[in-house]
C-alpha cells in the first residue's frame, strides 16, 4: 500500500470549503482534470479516468458533521481517498487530502500524485475564493 497526503490553509471558514469541495456537480472543477466523476445513485458514482480510459464503479460520501468527504473504488479495492477541512481561526481553514493506493497498477507515481493533489488544492482554493467574491459582490 502506497500513501499520499497533501494540506493547503485557504482563506475562507471550513463550511464555505467543505461545501464548496463536496457538491457533487462541481466536483470537476477542483479534482484532478483527468477524472471526471458522473454520480449515480449516491454514494454510488462513476470516475472516468482519462489516463486509463477506464470508467470505474466508486463510492463519495460527504460527512458535513466531520467536514469530511470520503470516496473510493467499489469492486477492485484499488483506492482510497478522503479529504478534511478543519477551522484554524481568523477565518483560515486546514484543508487536508489523502490518498491511500492498495492496487500498484493504479498509483501513477509519487511525482505524479503530489502534484495532482497540490493542483486540486489550488483548484478548490480558487473555487472558493470565487464563491466567497460572488457572495460578498
Amino acid at each position: 500500500m502506497t500513501e499520499y497526503e497533501r494540506s493547503r490553509t485557504m482563506s475562507a471558514p471550513s463550511e464555505h470549503i467543505f461545501d464548496q469541495a463536496a457538491h457533487v456537480d462541481r466536483l470537476e472543477a477542483w479534482l484532478p482534470e483527468a477524472l471526471h466523476v458522473n454520480a449515480g445513485n449516491l454514494p454510488a458514482v462513476t470516475v472516468h479516468e482519462d489516463r486509463t480510459g477506464e470508467d470505474i464503479s466508486a463510492l463519495f460520501r460527504a460527512r458535513r458533521d466531520q467536514m469530511r468527504l470520503e470516496w473510493g473504488t467499489r469492486e477492485q479495492g484499488s483506492y482510497t481517498g478522503w479529504l478534511q477541512v478543519a477551522g484554524i481561526g481568523s477565518g483560515a481553514s486546514e484543508v487536508t487530502v489523502h490518498l491511500s493506493f492498495f492496487d500498484d497498477s493504479h498509483d501513477p507515481g509519487e511525482e505524479a500524485v503530489r502534484d495532482a493533489l497540490d493542483s486540486s488544492l489550488e483548484r478548490l482554493e480558487e473555487q472558493v475564493r470565487l464563491r466567497v467574491d460572488h457572495a460578498a459582490g
